[in-house]
């Protein structure tokens, strides 16, 4: 599998994501001559255990974030960051989940927009919305490499484009810049061949960072 890095939009200090951002972002990757290809979404979700007894406390994860991705429509995935655990599951799972009732989503995000071509890469650009409301939280980037599946091999061709794409960025003088985590996959029990596992864990990971972010302008607030 194509590797692939997951970038998010950070606001600078005292600014926050607007319509008008993600516009001109888009409108940066088809000045770079990216080709329009359709659409693309996934969803995060934010678990937290139901519990009917508070003896089961311990034993359950405090919360735990199931999420949904474009490329394995028949797969769900579960991302539990204290324990650096994740799981690839049957999509089917969402259901048996409803079902048993031990678990209720808290929060759901959609992470949506479009899917450009730009030689070896393939580029996603898109919004970060709950599920009931249109409020924009944030901006999300992918940044594929299609010839190579190993991190190690490709983090110079995916720095170097990532480089070009910040000075293409910083022309417009927005308030702010895409960022790029690298969560410690080792962690999580992940080799240097590249999965839809890594992809998850690194949602995960902008999903803290979103949260964080929206934590510190609501102090400011």
């Amino acid at each position: 599998m194509p590797l692939k890095w997951v970038l998010h939009w950070q606001p600078n200090a005292g600014t926050t994501v607007n319509t008008q951002i993600l516009n001109e972002v888009t409108q940066c990757v088809e000045s770079i001559n990216g080709v329009k290809e359709g659409r693309w979404k996934a969803t995060v979700t934010y678990y937290k255990p139901i519990l009917r007894d508070q003896s089961q406390a311990p034993e359950l994860p405090r919360d735990f974030l199931g999420i949904s991705l474009p490329e394995q429509p028949n797969k769900y995935y579960f991302i539990i960051r204290g324990q650096r655990i994740v799981l690839e599951a049957d999509s089917s799972i969402q259901t048996i989940m409803e079902k048993l009732q031990s678990y209720k989503s808290r929060v759901a995000l959609y992470f949506e927009g479009f899917q450009y071509q730009l030689g070896d890469f393939q580029l996603r650009v898109g919004k970060v919305t709950p599920t009931h409301s249109d409020n924009l939280r944030g901006i999300i980037m992918e940044v594929e490499y299609l010839p190579l599946s190993s991190i190690d091999k490709s983090r110079q061709v995916m720095e170097e484009f990532v480089d070009i794409w910040q000075e293409a960025i910083s022309k417009r003088s927005l308030p702010g810049h895409f960022m790029h985590m690298e969560p410690n996959f080792v962690e999580y029990g992940l080799s240097d061949h590249y999965s839809s596992q890594h992809t998850a864990v690194q949602y995960a990971t902008v999903m803290a960072q979103l949260i964080a972010t929206q934590s510190v302008q609501a102090a400011r607030n």
